[in-house]
């Protein structure tokens, strides 16, 4: 079955429109409703394996949270279908990042095997620089405590 001709996603259970125009993406399910309500008019939409999602508003935006579960191979799952809807879970090892912090990547340690079906490892995952300096500066000027520098992928 070719899965871009769905109606609806096999695996996060959404189909066109139903997603928000910015997703947040914790791994953990039991993350999305905590992270949702913190959004206006939040609701409970789809759950189907790790796959969660709650949707509401901020600031007018329509904005949806999706799990992705664990690692990177659940992760592209959960991208890849968003994308055909019309569209990082992250954790950390520093202790001054602390939950709410903005985290802007200068790049990406691969340690992990699905980007290397996009991608050959020797391909460097780095941002384009005005994009990381202006995600850097515009988390500064609005007095986000931010974070700048390589992450680390892992399945």
């Amino acid at each position: 079955m070719d899965m871009t001709k769905r109606d609806v996603q096999y695996h996060i259970g959404l189909g066109q429109g139903e997603a928000g125009g910015y997703c947040i993406l914790p791994g953990d399910p039991g993350r999305c409703e905590r992270i949702a309500a913190l959004l206006d008019d939040s609701r409970f939409v789809h759950s189907n394996r790790e796959f969660t999602t709650w949707a509401g508003t901020l600031e007018g935006e329509k904005v949806s949270v999706v799990s992705t579960g664990i690692g990177g191979p659940s992760a592209a799952i959960a991208v890849e279908e968003l994308a055909r809807v019309d569209i990082g879970t992250c954790g950390g090892i520093r202790l001054d990042v602390q939950s709410g912090d903005v985290v802007v990547a200068t790049g990406a340690v691969r340690m992990e095997g699905t980007s290397r079906e996009y991608a050959p490892i020797e391909y460097p995952a780095v941002p384009d620089f005005t994009v990381t300096r202006a995600l850097a500066d515009s988390a500064a000027a609005l007095g986000y405590p931010c974070k700048v520098g390589v992450v680390q992928c892992k399945d």
